[in-house]
């Protein structure tokens, strides 16, 4: 006798889970037929398929769960004994759940074998080229239930590619999912391949090579199709778009010939789509520029020249990757591969020439060489120099914190109520989670929402529990305002407030009280862009003063003076207009201040010069952020983060800080460009239907703590990047984790880069990093099976803040 292992709430705890069909039973097996790690696993004896419904409309899942027998399931209890209701749930979920994103990319496909042996497979996409995983049913399933599950399968993946319901679709439409491939290998260890197979393998995903791991001979993949204007599937197809009509050159800045790859999303690899193409680079007025990419039989590509193409140059594999978006917001991604170094150091110089007269409005030619090698250097796919060996890429393993459940937002509402519609509980007042504000001194973070802010408690296990609410932000005249910048002051006593209206005053709330007590009048003729702490850690003492900036100064403000804030003996005025828009310091209280125009200065101190000026890339500059001992800047643009290695290795000042001694005149500071690798973003992109659009990125901080991670956000992903990996020079050396809705606000728990807290529009979060997942087809689309947030079980330690698991009382209508 076999039982399923809660199964009641993992079928049936929501509509969104609803199991859809199920083959109640057969075994589970991952079959490697070219890989050395062994050829056939055995993962579940007993187990039983099923496709399901998520929280998302269109996307459905496919479902393998371990079936246990009588007592077994009891035992695995008794051995759990220690793990609260919720870990036993999740970790039960992790080991006896297999979860795979119902997509094309799969080749969901059945085979009837001899003796009436039924077997469905699908592709194992985080596996090894040629990896699958086999489901053989049991005998007692007839090849008619078979045959739904198919046909089930094949609505579901036509919903998801389309984005409409299945019975819109034809007989010709169902077939589109249909694959015909070589014979499904035996899931048996005594069997052994026998046939040559053709594979597209994620391990040559720069040139569409074989695998290195393999032997076995590539072939061609087939081309993706060119949308035509009498196909149906217009709106989803991810084949490349059609070429707009070319303007006039008025100057060709590079014209070089490449092999032309387009990235192939089912297949999730570059597809040659031409051995020989002309790739020119054009100016065509007033500021404008043009990438054209064609050959004699064909025009393949046309697009403006933009931040938004996110340029990546590899001279390893002598590639250059960028993005191209479509009108309809679709993105695509597209490889081209040179002859020869010389090649694609010609046709960069063109590309960034480019790209830098259109942020900028400035000639190439006017800026000096070493400033145009530092650009170059920003965009190479290369690894900072002067740092440890990279360790070997390892599998990532996570211990779960324990969990008390004493800990939790309590719910004073039955079990029951849980299964209500959680938009009965939202808040009514429009507003959304705008910014927070995570303190140092003491464990709680501050969310502001409209003209209100939330109070949430750190808890011991790494949970976050609503506290109280600061109902109404007031100035001491008793005007309503909704602050748009903050910052936690003296000892996390004070919380430093700001509103658009008035740029020139800031006003201090008293969080003991949770109202504001004073208005400060910083300057009557300069304005507050911004502001910071005095030092890195500042906030944890008494310190009265902080630093701010207008568009062209950098000052301090004190509010002990009387009458202005601003203290005048140590304000830096610039004549021309900086347009300053960022500013953050070390715990030596050295300064960092960047701007819109995308450059970034260094000082020692406030009052005097910069000792360092670094160059810009040319996008503006929206968040600005420095290790505690001032080794590294992090500068947050839209589309990319910039991380600068201030540390001076070689001159008179070797050993010295970019902050302390100038850099000599024929040496800058060491750039790294951080951008998702442009297939990541046409996935992005295709889930979402939105580009990048990054959070100011921070790092993980904490007195004696080093920094290892930094985290960000675009849309609905959190983005954390391994700071070792990067200055290993990995590709895609971050971990993401999708939510349903956009990220609103994010940032890492004092003292830890394991815990992250996220704002969405109506809820707020503390992450585990063992949440965050790598960048795949199925961790872009996201996994939603736990609940609309995409935050996992509660374990996920989440607190909606309007819509929730929380009492009424903890929800955002009242706070």
């Amino acid at each position: 006798m076999f039982m399923l292992r809660n199964v009641g709430k993992l079928l049936f705890g929501s509509s969104n889970q609803e199991s859809m069909i199920e083959l109640p039973q057969g075994q589970l097996y991952l079959v490697r037929p070219l890989s050395p790690k062994g050829y056939s696993e055995l993962i579940f004896k007993d187990s039983s398929a099923r496709i399901r419904r998520t929280a998302q409309d269109f996307q459905y899942q496919l479902v393998v769960q371990r079936v246990y027998e009588e007592g077994e399931a009891e035992l695995l209890a008794e051995e759990e004994g220690d793990e609260t209701e919720a870990d036993a749930d999740f970790l039960a979920s992790e080991r006896d759940e297999k979860t795979f994103l119902l997509d094309e990319a799969l080749h969901f496909r059945v085979e009837n074998r001899e003796g009436s042996e039924k077997v469905l497979c699908w592709r194992d996409l985080s596996g090894d080229a040629g990896d699958v995983y086999e489901f053989v049913c049991d005998q007692a399933i007839s090849p008619a239930q078979v045959d739904q599950f198919l046909l089930v399968a094949k609505q579901c993946q036509y919903e998801r590619l389309y984005r409409k319901p299945h019975t819109t679709a034809s007989d010709a439409d169902l077939r589109r999912f249909e694959f015909d491939e070589q014979p499904i290998p035996q899931a048996s260890p005594i069997h052994s391949p026998t046939l040559t197979r053709s594979i597209e393998s994620t391990d040559a995903l720069w040139l569409n090579k074989p695998s290195p791991k393999s032997a076995v001979k590539m072939e061609k993949s087939p081309e993706p199709k060119t949308p035509t204007k009498n196909s149906k599937s217009k709106e989803r197809d991810m084949g490349p778009p059609p070429v707009p009509v070319h303007p006039e050159a008025r100057e060709i800045l590079a014209a070089e010939v490449a092999e032309l790859h387009f990235f192939d999303f089912p297949s999730g690899a570059f597809v040659m789509q031409d051995a020989s193409v002309t790739a020119t680079v054009s100016e065509i007025g007033n500021w404008n520029y043009w990438l054209q990419v064609g050959s004699a039989e064909r025009d393949w590509i046309g697009i403006e020249i933009d931040a938004n193409i996110n340029p990546v140059f590899n001279f390893e594999f002598l590639s250059f990757i960028f993005n191209q978006f479509a009108e309809d917001g679709s993105a695509y991604s597209w490889l081209l591969r040179f002859k020869d170094t010389k090649t694609l150091e010609r046709f960069q110089e063109g590309l960034l020439q480019a790209l830098w007269e259109k942020l900028n409005e400035l000639k190439w030619t006017k800026i000096k060489d070493k400033d145009r090698d530092y650009v170059a250097d920003a965009f190479n796919d290369l690894a900072v120099e002067d740092t440890e060996e990279p360790e070997e890429e390892e599998e990532e393993h996570f211990e779960e914190d324990e969990v008390d459940d004493d800990d939790r937002a309590q719910s004073d509402r039955d079990e029951s109520d849980e299964d209500e519609d959680d938009d009965d509980f939202k808040p009514k007042d429009g507003e959304v989670n705008k910014t927070i504000a995570v303190g140092y001194k003491h464990d709680r973070s501050f969310v502001v929402r409209g003209s209100k802010i939330g109070v949430f408690k750190h808890t011991p296990n790494n949970h976050l529990e609503f506290s109280t609410n600061i109902s109404k932000v007031e100035t001491p005249k008793g005007e309503l305002f909704s602050p748009t910048k903050v910052m936690l002051h003296n000892e996390d006593r004070n919380l430093i407030l700001q509103k658009d209206s008035d740029p020139n005053k800031l006003y201090r709330m008293d969080l003991e009280y949770g109202k504001v007590v004073d208005e400060w009048n910083v300057h009557d003729d300069i304005p507050v862009v911004t502001f910071a702490p005095e030092s890195k850690f500042s906030q944890m003492t008494g310190e009265q003063t902080f630093l701010g900036i207008s568009r062209n100064a950098l000052y301090r403000v004190d509010p002990r003076l009387s009458g202005a804030k601003l203290v005048d003996s140590e304000l830096k005025q610039y004549a021309s207009k900086n347009d300053f828009s960022a500013v953050s310091t070390t715990a030596k209280g050295h300064i960092a201040v960047a701007s819109n125009k995308g450059d970034i200065r260094l000082f020692d101190r406030l009052g005097i010069n910069a000792k360092t000026h670094i160059p810009a890339l040319g996008e503006p500059i929206i968040g600005l952020d420095v290790s505690a001992d001032g080794r590294w800047v992090l500068a947050t643009c839209k589309t990319y983060l910039l991380l600068i290695d201030a540390l001076q290795k070689e001159g008179k000042n070797e050993g010295k800080l970019g902050f302390e001694k100038s850099f000599a005149a024929d040496q800058k500071p060491q750039p790294r460009r951080l951008a998702l690798n442009p297939e990541h973003v046409a996935q992005f992109a295709y889930e979402t239907g939105k580009g990048v659009n990054f959070t100011p990125a921070k790092f993980n901080t904490g007195e004696g703590v080093e920094e290892s991670s930094i985290i960000t956000a675009t849309g609905p992903y959190i983005i954390e990047w391994s700071l070792k990996k990067v200055l290993g020079g990995k590709k895609a050396p971050y971990l993401i984790k999708r939510y349903t809705d956009d990220v609103k606000a994010d940032d890492f728990k004092f003292g830890t880069d394991k815990n992250v807290i996220v704002a969405l529009p109506h809820e707020v979060n503390m992450v585990s990093h063992a949440r965050l997942k790598k960048p795949t087809r199925e961790s872009i689309a996201g996994d939603f099976s736990f609940g609309s947030s995409g935050s996992g079980s509660r374990r996920g330690g989440g607190s909606r803040i309007g819509g929730s698991k929380l009492s009424r009382s903890s929800i955002v209508e009242e706070y």
